[in-house]
């Protein structure tokens, strides 16, 4: 017998099936876990039950979303955002925004405003405005000075609004189809909004917007390009042989390596979830890796480890909406971004969420979850990546190598490609303030082009080859924009505005961080954005965590706000690591080639450890400290 060692790799078939191997309990094997793990039962669209319960789902979905059409009266609700606002040297009223200043133009005294929440209570029809300054009197160290702030407007139906995320959601863990599980979504939405037209109403504004066009140039022009070409080449394959042949030497390093990149790749997001799953998918299944685990470690070194390495474009999004009146350590954009990174220490989930990956890499599954160790198991003992029945989207362009005859492979047309887009991403983002993801792809994919020509690849096979790469990712890319569709519908129809609203101002201090994490997780989940989930939470959440210290006579105001900003922060991170319907858990299961449910489910059971017990440490760090 054998026990899971680096070396350890499952035998061929044409070799037979070796006898389940031993794991030594240090290494992390569960004893409930055996060499033939008992599988789910089948969820898939092929079982009549499941059948039954989706079309009940779409049902339900399409008239519960016509009867709040016609039935429910939208509650509108007054969204204010504070900003530090000045008079320059020339008298104009300006706030600072990435180092430039913007103005403040028309303002009105808060109480003549039509936006605030009591005139909104009384509201017969539609605001008669969008958005609106207003100027206030605050207090400040016993006197008053003068508040600006930017009121804008939203509305939800009561718990109704949950109704287009729910059916998403729902839908995708029963049938394991994401196209038609957001496409049923995105119409149950439209139908809440009145929007029956589903085509010019809402796909192709969605499909003009900003973040589509993105998804387009990057996802399917830029990076299928990319890994067409890697393809071509067989510079994605010399990369693999290289890795295995110095670095690599079984399932356990191979994970972490794939654990590293997620490390190096600190930016965060899409970015990283696009590089390293493309860069370790190869040798990860050269070595026989699960796509579970794959996936797993992949997604939970994105967002996790840009809330704790920082050192991206969060903290100046962040730091215009934390802004809190008469709080002297967040005066000044300079002031909230030091905030930030004071803050950093109290992301207890993203440092849990980075360990967790690590002992999964280094082989100690005892927190990683059944699901994970069943996968685990079954990769290890019979060579399946995959759940039997998965219907993994994956960049198959990426995985296949296709050189023409005569061509010679160097695993330099990988590293230095690869070496320019990064070097792009991070020189851009200090430069100019924020990374230039598709500068960095684009400036990769002229170079893998312009070297397969020079090494003397015929022009036909270099387009050939970038042919393959939009092939491979044509799927991923209409999944994504659709979950780019459903995440504004659920914003319109006003799912994280209704949750907010449910908490309401009157919570005892102990009870706030935690409060604040189980509602920004639910918003982000719902949503499956991080980053609208910000937008939503912060300019509610500051303020009231602000004043909840001061009522409460907290000694440490300021260790408290640190704390309710970083359960704001983890908590939105959380929901969209796990959101079936988010960009980053899409990529994650398209880049390592795992199937998107299995990626949900066996990841939501170790993220929900690292969530409950960074829900704990801060009650105690309140309790202890503040």
């Amino acid at each position: 017998m054998k026990s899971m060692d680096d070396d350890t790799h499952p035998s061929d078939e044409s070799r037979g099936r070796p006898d389940p191997p031993s794991v030594p309990e240090s290494e992390g094997a569960d004893p409930e876990i055996t060499a033939q793990p008992e599988m789910a039962p089948d969820l898939s669209t092929s079982s009549p039950t499941a059948r039954r319960v989706a079309v009940a789902i779409v049902v339900f979905g399409l008239l519960g979303s016509l009867y709040a059409f016609a039935r429910v009266d939208p509650q509108w609700q007054e969204q204010k955002t504070t900003y530090n606002v000045y008079e320059n040297d020339a008298g104009h009223l300006v706030y600072t925004f990435k180092g430039e200043e913007t103005p403040v133009e028309d303002v009105v005294p808060y109480e003549e405003s039509p936006l605030r929440q009591e005139a909104l209570q009384t509201l017969d029809g539609e605001p008669p405005l969008s958005q609106q300054w207003v100027v206030e009197s605050v207090p400040d160290e016993g006197a008053d000075t003068r508040g600006y702030s930017l009121l804008e407007t939203r509305f939800h139906f009561g718990l109704w609004s949950l109704l287009p995320a729910a059916v998403a959601i729902g839908l995708c863990l029963i049938t394991k189809e994401p196209l038609t599980a957001l496409l049923s979504a995105v119409v149950v939405g439209a139908f809440m909004l009145g929007r029956f037209d589903i085509t010019d109403a809402v796909l192709l504004p969605s499909l003009a917007s900003e973040s589509a066009a993105t998804i387009l140039l990057l996802y399917l022009w830029l990076l299928g390009g990319l890994m067409g070409i890697w393809s071509r080449t067989g510079a994605a394959q010399a990369f693999a042989e290289f890795m295995t042949a110095h670095f690599v030497k079984g399932p356990r390093s191979a994970k972490l390596v794939a654990w590293l990149m997620g490390i190096v790749f600190f930016q965060g997001g899409t970015v990283s979830v696009v590089l390293v799953g493309t860069i370790v998918t190869p040798v990860a299944d050269k070595e026989k890796v699960s796509h579970e685990e794959l996936a797993y470690i992949v997604d939970s070194t994105a967002s996790p480890i840009a809330s704790v390495l920082a050192f991206n474009a969060w903290p100046i999004y962040i730091q215009a909406l934390i802004f809190v009146p008469g709080v002297s350590f967040l005066a000044t954009e300079s002031d909230r971004i030091a905030f930030f990174f004071q803050s950093v220490p109290f992301s207890f989930y993203g440092i849990l969420a980075v360990t967790g990956t690590f002992l999964l890499s280094i082989g100690i599954t005892r927190f990683s979850g059944r699901g994970i160790r069943a996968a685990s198991e079954r990769a290890r003992t019979t060579g399946q990546l995959d759940a039997p029945g998965a219907t993994p989207t994956r960049l198959d362009s990426a995985q296949l190598a296709n050189v023409p005859r005569g061509y010679r492979p160097n695993v330099l047309e990988f590293f230095i490609p690869l070496l320019l887009l990064i070097g792009t991403a991070v020189s851009t983002f200090y430069v100019l303030g924020t990374p230039k993801v598709n500068w960095a792809f684009g400036a990769a994919l002229l170079l893998s082009v312009l070297v397969a020509l020079a090494k003397g690849m015929r022009l036909s096979d270099v387009i050939a080859g970038v042919g393959d790469g939009l092939k491979g990712v044509v799927v991923g890319s209409v999944i994504l924009m659709l979950a780019v569709t459903i995440g504004s519908i659920s914003s319109e129809v006003g799912a994280g505005v209704y949750l907010v609203d449910l908490l309401g101002d009157r919570i005892p201090y102990i009870a706030l961080p935690v409060a604040l994490q189980l509602i920004t997780m639910v918003i982000a989940f719902s949503t499956g954005t991080s980053w609208g989930t910000y937008a939503i939470a912060f300019p509610l959440a500051m303020p009231l965590a602000w004043n909840v210290a001061t009522a409460s006579g907290i000694s440490n105001p300021e260790l408290f706000m640190s704390v309710c900003f970083a359960t704001v922060l983890n908590g939105s991170v959380y929901g969209d690591q796990c959101s079936p319907i988010s960009d980053t858990t899409i990529l994650s299961a398209m880049t390592t080639g795992c199937d998107l449910t299995d990626h949900v489910k066996t990841q939501i059971v170790p993220a929900s450890y690292a969530a409950a017990l960074a829900a704990a440490m801060w009650t105690a760090t309140v309790a202890l400290f503040a």
